[in-house]
């Protein structure tokens, strides 16, 4: 085993990396960066607090390159065409891959993901430090987060690097700070062992649609997960989609997260609207739901109530879109939940009564409305009709709900004395 290794080795030290734009120095290698990471130990403390004991650079993504692409080989990753990456790519993360471009690398930030600047960041740092971070290797045709070397490979079953680390420690006089080595983090095999899972996982269901690795991922990488949708807007995998919508609560507290599972603002600055989402949500909101108390989809129309209040509300100047994209969000929202209304399934053949046109009537300022009817109502069907049939559900809504003057003493009147003094034009 050990001879395998030291072999394995001799071979990465015959590869010369280069660097993002420029050639590298020829003399930097795999094992060079290996026993730059040992030397410099897992972390830092001093005075008590954390202190970073290395900085990363573009060598330190080149060198674990070989290893993911060992590992990606050895457990059965079929490599996608070069035209089937880029297309992947560009439809996941709504990145373009240059193929004429020298660049060897993108870098994905999840907080920023129109960001095109370079930058190396580890995950493994709070997310309040660091945005989450992955790299597309666009010659490998992978993804990959940016991981030490020790966190990818198990170094320890070559002796010599094994006493380079020990010979390290031994040297290391600098007392102010304290080192903590790789050789001593009791949990490296297991992190060892969820990283290159995790990196398996990734790549085989985003490129080779491994189903079983797409349900190891839901399970395990949650959050990666849910930013392919939320985040970028990744929203063809249907199965995907759902798993995500039906985790996706309205939080008060986080009110405009509901609010990507229906559109995702564009790196072009337009807004996209997920059809898909409206399909999902027609599939999962069926007429038995209200009364299946196990089942949490019977919210839907309650969540989207809140995301709708929260949306349209007079004071939100924190939508990041125009008024035209905010009312085409907003209709075809509301369109959607609308249709509960007339559809006497629901509710004990009742309809719904969540009155969603009615807020939106409440909502919608003069302007907004003639965005509305200037858009030919963004050509939903029978959109007109439930907005003109939804003039007494303004007034309810305005005079019992967001206004709050009814009462015992201030009964609203009922649609049939409401409609004598406002008939229909």
């Amino acid at each position: 085993m050990i001879k395998r290794i030291l072999f394995f080795l001799a071979v990465l030290l015959l590869n010369n990396f280069h660097s993002q734009n420029t050639a590298v120095n020829p003399d930097i290698s795999f094992l060079s960066v290996l026993k730059s990471q040992l030397a410099a130990g897992v972390s830092g403390e001093k005075s008590e607090t954390d202190y970073p004991t290395y900085k990363f650079a573009l060598k330190d993504l080149q060198a674990t390159e070989s290893v993911i692409a060992k590992e990606l080989d050895d457990n059965g990753y079929k490599k996608p065409s070069a035209e089937e990456f880029i297309n992947k790519i560009n439809m996941i993360f709504k990145r373009i891959i240059d193929p004429k471009s020298e660049s060897k690398y993108l870098y994905v930030n999840f907080e920023d993901k129109c960001s095109r600047d370079f930058k190396l960041y580890k995950n493994s740092n709070s997310l309040d430090i660091n945005p989450y971070s992955t790299y597309i290797f666009k010659n490998n045709l992978f993804i990959s987060d940016l991981y030490s070397i020790p966190e990818i490979m198990d170094y320890t079953k070559n002796p010599e690097l094994f006493q380079f680390e020990k010979d390290a420690q031994n040297n290391n006089h600098a007392a102010e700070v304290k080192i903590y080595y790789w050789k001593d983090f009791t949990d490296l095999k297991e992190i060892r062992e969820r990283n290159i899972k995790t990196i398996l996982a990734r790549n085989l269901y985003l490129f080779n649609d491994n189903k079983t690795c797409y349900k190891w991922l839901t399970l395990n990488d949650s959050y990666f997960m849910e930013a392919l949708v939320k985040t970028f807007g990744y929203t063809q995998d249907m199965d995907l989609l759902k798993w995500v919508i039906e985790r996706a609560k309205f939080d008060k507290k986080d009110p405009s997260d509901y609010g990507k599972l229906f559109w995702v603002k564009q790196c072009d600055e337009t807004v996209k609207i997920h059809a898909n989402t409206f399909k999902i949500l027609q599939e999962i909101y069926t007429p038995d739901i209200t009364n299946d108390m196990s089942n949490e989809n019977r919210f839907l129309l309650d969540y989207i109530k809140g995301y709708l209040e929260y949306f349209a509300d007079f004071n939100n100047k924190e939508t990041g879109v125009s008024k035209v994209d905010k009312v085409k969000i907003l209709a075809n929202i509301v369109y959607f939940a609308e249709q509960y209304k007339y559809d006497k399934r629901f509710v004990s053949g009742y309809g719904d009564n969540s009155k969603m046109m009615g807020r939106l009537r409440f909502f919608l300022d003069q302007e907004e409305v003639d965005i509305l009817q200037k858009n030919n109502y963004f050509n939903l069907p029978k959109f007109k009709e439930w907005w003109d049939n939804a003039d007494y559900d303004e007034y309810f809504v305005e005079e019992c709900e967001y206004n709050g003057t009814c009462g015992p003493d201030n009964q609203p009147m009922n649609v049939i004395e409401w409609r004598k003094q406002h008939p229909k034009k």
